[in-house]
């Protein structure tokens, strides 16, 4: 009997390896498609408005899309540790494609909008499920290479998706961008609802949902994001508009709290932040969120405006980082399995912050390689860190755990990169205020520039501009460093497989 059984278990290897590798697939493809969506629509904005209409809330366009992703984290992550990462995955599939054909036949801005948030509610479960599903399939020693496979994917993605919708809305018609999610989501969820096996649970029959808790903390979130989103743009940062959300949003702070503090099951549990490791992993990939702002975000313009590039040649420039990313990142494994995920996250980001902070003493107006080569040491620097914190932190929970787990870090990574925009945003219009005498900001002047009307005074001021936001996230970086140094544990309190 024991042979037979021996025997047996060889046999089912090979099926179980395939189920898996489709399931890899299906992730690979769901990551995808979060990512592109996330910029996919940047390029074509001109093409949309011209037959849409609504130029004065096009950027909706993006922050609906963010602010329903964001806010859905949570929720999306005690449903798939409640009732499993399948039905979550496919919930969020089916709304995400739904999401993504309204917007192809979206007849005017506004109910674009609306279905641009549609589509981020599907991709807040995609983003955070996927994620804790890798760690599902993996144990913790082949759990890098499914991580740094992710990794891959998202950077590819987020950096081709603007490239992707200029050439879709100059060539096809910008309802394309949408529409090429169909089938690519089609096929990842055919794979999911085929190959994607879970052990069912008893504990999901009897399972209560905070919906109380839930709808508080979408709203929270909803209203602080909006905020910090339109703040500095829509209207003035110290506006009626401006403090009456930061107040309100303060308020549903303290609703937030209690509710979570009565709720049998929360949304959001307290232990996510009584325990030092997930806190400070959280608080550590929030300020990761913060800085890469600064590359992502205002390097182009630098490239474009300070250097002269093209906008493809720019694009290069910062695409760069995507290469060295997840090379650093499957290596990493090496790394930990010597000195623990604490110190190699050290060594990464403390390895980033002097990166982020030499970009300041680049010469003016300086050659395109010398930002490029900071951008591959960058990302070989980010790799370091953020994968062992990732792979650490979801390897000191179990599986009832997990999901909940991972999505309070993705949730306060893009929390900080929604802080970052707008901190950073008003940073670099301070500073070229005072460069050029209170006259415009980043994205007036880059625009006199493209057209050829800005003197050499005002690429010397989106320089340090730009210089001053790199400072910015230099320091991030070293708020990261000593979270991990005066927070985490020396030693993840790492659980058996």
């Amino acid at each position: 009997m024991g042979s037979t059984s021996s025997a047996e278990r060889e046999a089912a290897r090979p099926a179980a390896a395939g189920r898996r590798g489709a399931v890899v697939a299906a992730l690979m493809l769901s990551m995808a498609l979060a990512a592109l969506d996330a910029t996919i629509v940047s390029t074509a904005v001109p093409q949309i408005v011209g037959d849409l209409g609504g130029f004065s809330v096009f950027s909706w366009l993006f922050s609906g899309y963010l602010l329903a992703v964001t806010v859905t984290l949570p929720l999306y992550g005690k449903l798939s540790d409640t009732f499993g990462r399948k039905p979550v995955l496919i919930a969020g599939s089916v709304l995400f494609l739904l999401g993504s054909l309204l917007c192809a036949l979206a007849w005017n801005m506004g109910a674009l909008i609306a279905f641009r948030v549609v589509q981020g509610l599907g991709g807040g479960a995609l983003q955070g499920t996927v994620q804790t599903l890798a760690a599902d399939l993996y144990p913790l020693k082949d759990r890098p290479k499914i991580q740094s496979k992710l990794s891959t994917v998202w950077a590819v993605s987020a950096v081709a998706g603007p490239g992707l919708g200029g050439v879709l809305a100059a060539y096809a018609d910008w309802r394309w961008i949408f529409l090429i999610n169909l089938p690519i989501g089609a096929l990842a969820l055919w794979l999911i609802v085929r190959h994607l096996h879970e052990p069912e649970r008893e504990a999901a029959a009897h399972a209560r949902v905070d919906w109380a808790g839930a709808l508080a903390v979408f709203a929270c979130g909803g209203v602080l994001l909006t905020a910090l989103v339109q703040g500095g743009v829509a209207w003035p940062w110290l506006s009626a508009p401006s403090l009456s959300l930061f107040g309100a949003g303060l308020a549903l702070v303290a609703v937030v709290v209690l509710v979570e503090r009565r709720a049998a099951e929360p949304i959001i549990p307290g232990w996510v932040w009584r325990r030092r490791t997930i806190a400070a992993v959280n608080l550590a990939l929030g300020a990761l969120g913060l800085l890469m702002v600064a590359p992502s975000v205002f390097l182009p313009t630098y490239a474009q405006s300070v250097l002269g590039l093209a906008p493809v040649a720019a694009g290069f420039v910062l695409s760069v980082w995507t290469l060295s990313w997840p090379v650093s990142a499957a290596l990493s494994q090496h790394v930990y399995r010597r000195i623990g995920f604490r110190n190699t996250a050290m060594l990464g980001i403390g390895t980033a912050s002097l990166i982020l902070f030499a970009f300041p003493f680049l010469p003016y107006p300086g050659q395109a390689w010398q930002p490029a080569l900071l951008m591959l040491l960058l990302g070989a620097a980010l790799g370091l860190f953020q994968l062992p914190l990732i792979v650490g932190v979801q390897s000191t929970v179990g599986w009832a755990e997990r999901g909940t787990t991972t999505a309070s870090v993705l949730f306060c990574r893009q929390t900080g990169q929604t802080i970052g925009a707008a901190l950073f945003g008003a940073v670099a219009n301070g500073v070229l205020a005072a460069r050029l005498g209170g006259a415009g900001d980043l994205d007036s002047v880059t625009r006199a520039l493209d057209s050829g009307s800005a003197p050499e005074a005002t690429r010397r001021a989106i320089a340090d501009a730009v210089h001053a936001v790199y400072l910015g996230a230099a320091c991030a970086a070293a708020l990261a460093f000593l979270v991990l140094l005066f927070l985490a544990p020396r030693r993840f309190p790492v659980l058996k497989d």
